[in-house]
């Protein structure tokens, strides 16, 4: 906690007390929503990794993808770590000073399925080289514009971590006796003062590169070789400070003015010691936090008050997140949505541009969580040239979520702009895609779609070779070429050996190969994972001609691996 400007609740000791709530806000009592940023160019190229994580040139210690793996693993595996935050509620049931909840309060969420909400690499420009606390703020205001967050409603729940890159000292963290501190936008002790919010209040993390620091914020604390153990802890700290206390000091505080991690930071030993915490998709270092009911620092607890955070609730997605159409032309984009917690509902879908110009139109207006929808962005021949934000909002009972597309507009002289993609996502079955199987098979099938109730489905059986693709026209005047698509890997195979490949590839109308944006292979097993590309300088020979975008699966004679891939979009 950055300050501590409110009456401090009424209890004694470390016990945590109700600070009564700002602006009605005191926990996270609904599914986390963690949104990272990474701040500034000095973070250097970005690439993906076969995790479909951001991986950064200048991230030397690894960091980037480190913590994005952490908060998609918050809430699998059966990990309690976050059980101990449910026991902290809000509500107007909760009277200011209350050291326990009232059988209607509202609790602090559990992050079933993973608490990352979205990943931002934001190089407009370098981030400052010791940025106050008031441009952190103000950074975490634009990431909620970025994002599509633009109202209180859709930010009830988010918090936003401004990551800055290595070599920076943000809010002179380096001699200011900490390695990192959350607050919210309208505290008025922020370095720089306050930041205003047409978006309600926003949540937000100074987060900097502490492996900077070494030992001082952590380094090798709970392994002998943790170079990053400290940027997993700190983070891990202001994470549970925030959904305990989102507005600072309005959640739950101790009368020494210490959240619940500043209450067990640095145990090394004994009863709350710092130690690996397993979640579904590894381990990651993390400290203890206080509890309450049991009156010690715990590294894990069960679950309380369902951890559900009211109900149903949803995730959404856009697929691609950007666009450049040229004016007299149209783009399209895939609306995804998911099950975060409770059971699938029906959510309603809005579709705004800002500032006016496109226009935009969603087909269907409202899916069951889990079904997906088409955005279709259209520019009229007198449209300016500029960038354009789409922001799609979606609601679902009290749950309300947003995401956004970005389009470019072009200056015009035709040229399409765009997904040159047909059927991308396989709901009109092998329409405009041309398939082949070595074992007689359909590749287009419904076992398992990423969204809709179609993919592609590669291999699968023993000596397989099994492709799939599409012939696409690159327009002449397109100066940007993006690759996106989702695949999900299962194999029988075992280790870290790989025997069965997946390829992504860009061919000439006659089959010769251009490039291949992806290799995959059965050590690379994963979920349903997103992908992207910029292929403008591999393509930038066939302006004016036709490409294909072709998706191929092979396996060895024995033990299968099954490739999957759906929402292809080529965007030129």
């Amino acid at each position: 906690m950055k300050s501590y400007s409110q009456v401090h609740p009424a209890v004694t000791g470390k016990t945590l007390g109700y600070g009564g709530g700002i602006d009605g806000i005191g926990v996270t009592s609904g599914h986390e929503k963690v949104y990272l940023i990474f701040w500034g160019t000095q973070w250097g190229t970005q690439s993906t990794d076969s995790g479909g994580n951001l991986t950064f040139s200048s991230d030397t210690s690894g960091g980037a993808p480190l913590m994005q793996k952490m908060f998609k693993g918050l809430g699998t595996g059966n990990e309690l770590w976050s059980g101990v935050m449910t026991q902290f509620c809000d509500g107007p049931g909760v009277a200011t000073g209350a050291s326990s909840c009232s059988a209607n309060a509202a609790h602090v969420g559990y992050p079933t399925g993973g608490a990352l909400s979205g990943v931002w690499y934001d190089n407009s420009t370098a981030s400052p080289s010791a940025a106050t606390g008031h441009q952190i703020g103000v950074e975490a205001v634009n990431a909620a514009a970025h994002f599509g967050n633009t109202s209180a409603s859709s930010n009830r729940y988010a918090q936003y971590v401004i990551l800055s890159p290595k070599g920076a000292n943000p809010d002179n963290y380096k001699t200011g006796g900490f390695c990192a501190w959350h607050d919210y936008n309208g505290d008025s002790s922020l370095s720089g003062g306050a930041v205003s919010s047409s978006y309600g209040d926003i949540a937000f993390t100074n987060m900097p590169y502490v492996m900077d620091q070494g030992s001082s914020c952590g380094q090798n604390f709970v392994n002998s070789n943790g170079t990053n153990d400290g940027y997993t802890m700190v983070e891990g700290h202001e994470y549970a400070e925030t959904i305990t206390d989102q507005n600072p000091a309005g959640g739950w505080t101790a009368s020494s003015g210490q959240e619940n991690a500043d209450e067990c930071a640095w145990i090394s030993s004994g009863q709350g010691a710092s130690a690996n915490v397993t979640m579904g998709n590894g381990t990651y270092a993390m400290q203890s936090t206080w509890s309450n009911d049991t009156n010690r620092c715990d590294i894990s607890h069960a679950i309380v008050g369902g951890g559900g955070g009211g109900g149903n609730d949803f995730g959404i997605s856009a697929n691609p997140t950007s666009l450049s159409i040229a004016p007299g032309s149209n783009g399209s984009s895939t609306i995804s949505t998911s099950v975060t917690s409770g059971s699938a509902a029906t959510v309603s879908l809005t579709a705004s541009v800002s500032p006016s110009g496109p226009t935009a139109s969603l087909s269907p207006t409202s899916v069951t969580a889990g079904g997906s929808s088409t955005l279709t962005v259209s520019v009229g021949s007198s449209v300016a040239s500029g960038t354009y934000t789409v922001t799609v909002n979606g609601t679902e009972g009290s749950a309300s979520h947003g995401t956004s597309v970005t389009v470019t507009v072009g200056s015009g002289g035709g040229g399409g702009g765009g997904n040159v993609i047909t059927n991308g996502g396989f709901e009109s079955g092998s329409a405009s895609w041309t398939e082949s199987s070595t074992g007689g098979y359909e590749i287009v099938d419904t076992s398992k779609p990423h969204s809709g109730t179609h993919s592609a489905y590669l291999c699968g059986y023993n000596s397989c070779t099994d492709t799939i693709y599409q012939t696409v026209s690159i327009p002449s005047t397109t100066s940007k070429i993006t690759l996106t698509y989702w695949t999900y890997i299962s194999t029988s195979e075992t280790g870290s050996t790989c025997y069965d490949y997946f390829y992504a590839r860009l061919r000439t109308s006659t089959g010769a190969t251009i490039s291949t944006p992806q290799t995959q292979c059965n050590a690379n097993a994963h979920g349903w994972t997103q992908y992207s590309f910029d292929v403008t300088s591999a393509l930038s020979s066939y302006k004016g001609q036709q490409v294909q975008v072709y998706f191929s699966g092979t396996t060895d004679s024995s033990l299968t691996t099954s490739f999957y891939v759906d929402d292809v979009a080529l965007n030129a």
